[in-house]
């Protein structure tokens, strides 16, 4: 079953990392698991909005500035949207987490190796089945 606020959320994050040029993880240590909590909480009525007039508020909110990682640009392929990238945290986290824990997760997986390696846009890693992501996850390597 996909949560669809996770899911929100997810996305969002990946949407602020490329806008701001952001290592995703900096994304979430810096907006923080309160913020991150809260946007989950309301996804279901932040998602109303356009996700570029959501992502600018926390932006703003967040005071998040600007940095040099820019994966869509170094990226030689089709770069997966936004919400490609959100669904494959989304799942991840679901595969691994208690519901009551998905924020908690959320900044245990956005913080390890993992996250560079869906942002390497440049493999196929963020294209594999999300049992064998999972899989990498709980080993701590790609397999």
């Amino acid at each position: 079953m996909t949560d669809s606020n996770l899911f929100f959320l997810c996305s969002l994050i990946e949407f602020i990392g490329r806008r701001q040029k952001l290592k995703r993880s900096d994304v979430v240590s810096s907006m923080g698991l309160k913020t991150l909590r809260h946007i989950y909480d309301y996804a279901d009525v932040l998602h109303c909005e356009p996700i570029a007039k959501v992502a600018d508020e926390y932006i703003d909110i967040c005071k998040l500035g600007t940095s040099n990682f820019d994966n869509v640009a170094a990226c030689r392929y089709t770069v997966p949207s936004y919400w490609d990238i959100g669904k494959v945290y989304s799942r991840l986290i679901q595969d691994i987490a208690e519901r009551d824990r998905y924020i908690e997760t959320l900044g245990e997986v956005y913080g390890s190796w993992i996250s560079d390696s869906i942002s390497n846009f440049n493999t196929d890693f963020f294209y594999q089945p999300h049992d064998y992501i999972r899989e990498c996850y709980l080993e701590g390597e790609v397999l």
